[in-house]
């Protein structure tokens, strides 16, 4: 039953994924955990306004908040007004504006045995799109490079999230 599931899901994503900005998972396929190197991860890629930080992890274990770069420095926030940190497992961060975010997990020592990540975002909208590694993805279908569909952005970060899930069972 779940590897029927989780075919289904390969299907859906390999499906959609053409034509959609881009969706980063965090960490690839190591996800949001203490031991990843994100400064290594996020070396090379480009991130444009409109793409997608999906940060896995398993709930209770770790979390995310966005800081600004002296918290992001010293693995603490000091913004009292700052929003509570995400804490699904399953976190999903739109890029909705250009410069350096900054994200910590809160947890005690997480953040500076390295669970944070800087990354630098672009004003102008991303080339055509890249799915995430290890996912194939047909030839082009209908929509134009680079058109983003919000269903269909939607169905692919669900079935990516139900594989990680099933993966990580």
């Amino acid at each position: 039953m779940a590897l029927r599931a989780f075919l289904i899901t390969v299907i859906v994503a390999a499906v959609v994924a053409p034509s959609l900005a881009t969706d980063y998972m965090v960490g690839d396929d190591a996800g949001w955990k203490v031991g990843v190197n994100y400064t290594a991860w996020a070396e090379g890629k480009e991130f444009h306004v409109g793409d997608t930080l999906m940060f896995m992890y398993k709930s209770g274990s770790h979390n995310v908040m966005k800081v600004n770069g002296p918290d992001f420095q010293k693995c603490a926030s000091s913004n009292v007004t700052a929003p509570p940190p995400l804490t699904s497992g399953n976190d999903l961060i739109t890029l909705s504006a250009p410069g350096k975010k900054w994200y910590i997990c809160t947890f005690p020592d997480h953040c500076t045995k390295g669970m944070k990540l800087v990354i630098t975002v672009s004003a102008a909208e991303g080339p055509s799109p890249t799915p995430i590694p290890g996912w194939a993805a047909p030839p082009s279908g209908n929509s134009a490079p680079g058109e983003l569909s919000p269903l269909k952005s939607s169905v692919w970060m669900l079935a990516v999230m139900a594989a990680y899930k099933m993966i990580m069972a």
